[in-house]
């Protein structure tokens, strides 16, 4: 993932997360975290980290 600037940036629990763009609105998408833990919305470049401490497992 490249060091670009991202719009907001949000820390979820689970590596599975919603976006719908919040006020901007597009549509609702749901986004897979890689293995460095984060995603980004190809829609609105909102990007999403797993909290640290998070139970959640990693990918199969």
């Amino acid at each position: 993932m490249n060091t670009t600037e991202f719009d907001e940036t949000k820390e979820v629990t689970t590596r599975t997360v919603p976006c719908d763009g919040g006020t901007l609105g597009h549509p609702r998408v749901y986004l897979t975290m890689d293995d460095d833990n984060q995603v980004v919305c190809p829609y609105c470049s909102c990007r999403f980290v797993l909290k640290p401490g998070s139970k959640e497992p990693a990918g199969h």
